[in-house]
């Protein structure tokens, strides 16, 4: 029992001498582990309990438990306080200067086809255009029928539409939205109409998804060269400078007469006969166009006896990509923001 109680004394005179000398949460663990720990100095004294005859062992068992208690009472209250002066010394080192100039950050932007649809809008807009917008889930009434696209029309064949069960589809041009503009607003009418639309392609040149945007307008004595006034100076606009343009005749059930625009290639002007941009051609084909058909607007609800007009379309995409650039279409949909900050030219 006397050899019990002098190891309680030489335990505790050894724990307190060295928590006088511990500076660190770290060093405190290290001194818990070597006086309480599985194998530490007490837990050895603890384990001694079994040599004692069974009187002395309640009064030494008592003794030893009260000095662990008082141990570990002691640990915890050293460990608070130097948790709480690493904490201070931790926030004096990371401590803020909000008296100090920020440092900036670099600013976001918009992405080119993003940007392409604002420039656009905004150019026509400044001729007197308002903007219309369509749901993407559209009936075949407004996105076929009404735009004088029948049943049996090639453009309705499955392998181009996305449908749903209940008869809906996927739209697979703006041009649903002409239609619903003339019904709502009647006539005189002027819109342009940008928004995204869907189709079964998926190749380095398609996507599934893709964005359009067209223009509309609908009034008395609307004539063709109205129209080609129209695209000449949104294209010079847009690019910024004046392009030489043609009008080749075309098709579209929705309008008649059709045409389509090319204008001089962004990238070489025409000069070029190895341009990777118009293959040595010297045109891009930009545009489609023409004079709304009678049934169209028969279709909106407005007397084409007494009104007329005309419409046009463009993807946005390409539009994106010949002015920035790009020569890849799957670049606008990667989310890559990287290689449109680097400035390369693709």
């Amino acid at each position: 029992m006397n050899a019990l109680i002098e190891g309680m004394r030489e335990v505790r005179a050894s724990f307190d001498e060295a928590l006088s000398s511990v500076d660190s949460t770290e060093a405190l663990g290290e001194l818990r582990v070597r006086n309480l720990g599985k194998k530490g100095a007490l837990t050895v004294l603890l384990k001694s309990l079994g040599k004692l005859s069974p009187e002395e062992r309640p009064a030494a068992g008592e003794q030893l438990n009260a000095l662990r208690d008082e141990m570990e009472r002691t640990i915890e209250a050293k460990g608070r306080e130097l948790r709480a002066r690493e904490n201070e010394a931790r926030e004096a080192g990371e401590r803020i200067d909000v008296t100090l100039p920020a440092k900036g950050r670099c600013g976001g932007s918009f992405h080119p086809v993003a940007q392409t649809m604002h420039e656009i809008v905004e150019i026509l807009q400044g001729m007197g255009y308002s903007v219309a917008l369509g749901p993407e889930k559209e009936e075949e009434l407004y996105n076929f029928e009404s735009l004088n696209m029948p049943s049996w029309h090639p453009a309705r064949d499955m392998q181009d539409t996305f449908y749903f069960p209940d008869g809906t589809l996927l739209r697979t041009h703006t041009s649903p939205v002409q239609v619903r503009s003339m019904l709502r607003y009647g006539a005189p009418l002027r819109i342009v109409c940008p928004g995204k639309v869907y189709r079964r392609d998926n190749d380095p040149t398609h996507s599934p998804m893709f964005n359009q945007i067209e223009g509309l307008m609908i009034d008395r004595g609307v004539s063709f060269p109205v129209l080609k006034g129209t695209l000449s100076g949104l294209m010079d606009a847009f690019f910024g400078r004046s392009l030489k343009n043609r009008f080749r005749a075309s098709y579209f059930p929705f309008t008649e007469p059709s045409m389509e625009l090319d204008i001089e290639c962004v990238e070489c002007g025409g000069s070029n006969a190895r341009c990777r941009v118009c293959k040595g051609t010297g045109w891009l084909e930009v545009c489609g166009m023409g004079m709304v058909h009678p049934s169209v607007v028969r279709a909106g609800g407005i007397d084409p006896e007494r009104y007329n007009g005309f419409a046009f379309g463009m993807g946005l995409d390409r539009m994106a990509m010949l002015k920035y650039g790009i020569n890849d279409l799957r670049l606008l949909f990667d989310g890559d923001v990287s290689y449109f900050l680097s400035g390369r030219d693709a």
